[in-house]
């Protein structure tokens, strides 16, 4: 009996994210993706590299739901966004998913704890809750005596563990960060970095980070590189996911 095909899912109650036979592109790139693969287990972390221009935070959009793929099916937690009408798309998304980017996208006129509150509200809680959870989060993260800063008061570091914060006190099962230590310094974005993956096994949510960096790639627990339109396990085998 052949073993299933590498990035393709096993059926697995386990199993929180997958990818099959991913068709996608632009005017201008109309083979951004071809017959792409992935899964990946809760909990579990995944990296994935690639040249600029490759696709990497678009394929990070189609996760999130936040585009239609041209071809192919993704599951989040067993649910189909190509099935769901935009309004369902948007309330799983709310509750499913939390979001890390390279440029914070912190909200400037509120303060750390606001921030981390806006997913929650968003999410339903009410504010004192949405209050509770945010000061014990900006807490576990050092920074309760940063909780009334804006972001313009914050160093870049602090202001990424306010992300880090906002990302995860909704409960998610997934965390998609883009570039996530891009605009730090290596000492703070280790740090940043080692922080993230800890919180992220903590919670038992799963990761899926995009990063030009090899060596940040390689702390999570698994490594997929995007060239010409599919998924390398980097491995001795340097095999297309998903192809025997």
């Amino acid at each position: 009996m052949h073993k299933p095909p590498i990035g393709l899912a096993i059926l697995s109650s386990n199993l929180l994210l997958e990818i099959r036979d991913l068709g996608h592109g632009y005017e201008a790139q109309p083979l951004l993706f071809n017959g792409l693969n992935l899964s990946l287990e809760a909990g579990h972390q995944a990296a994935l590299t690639g040249e600029s221009g490759c696709g990497k935070s678009t394929l990070l959009n189609l996760i999130a739901g936040l585009d239609t793929p041209q071809r192919g099916e993704i599951r989040v937690s067993n649910r189909s966004w190509t099935s769901m009408q935009p309004d369902e798309r948007l309330a799983c998304r709310r509750t499913t998913i939390g979001f890390i980017f390279q440029a914070f996208h912190l909200i400037g006129h509120l303060n750390a704890m606001q921030n981390v509150m806006v997913p929650l509200l968003l999410s339903g809680q009410s504010f004192k809750a949405a209050q509770d959870t945010a000061e014990e989060w900006l807490v576990r993260l050092g920074l309760a005596d940063r909780r009334h800063g804006r972001p313009d008061e914050l160093s870049g570091g602090q202001q990424q563990r306010v992300c880090i914060a906002r990302a995860l006190a909704h409960s998610p099962k997934l965390v998609l960060a883009d570039e996530p230590t891009g605009n730090l310094d290596p000492v703070t974005a280790q740090a940043s970095l080692t922080l993230l993956c800890q919180q992220c096994r903590l919670t038992g949510a799963a990761l899926v980070m995009v990063t030009h960096s090899h060596q940040a790639a390689q702390q999570l627990d698994a490594h997929y590189e995007l060239v010409q339109g599919r998924l390398y396990k980097l491995s001795e085998s340097q095999q297309p996911v998903g192809v025997r």
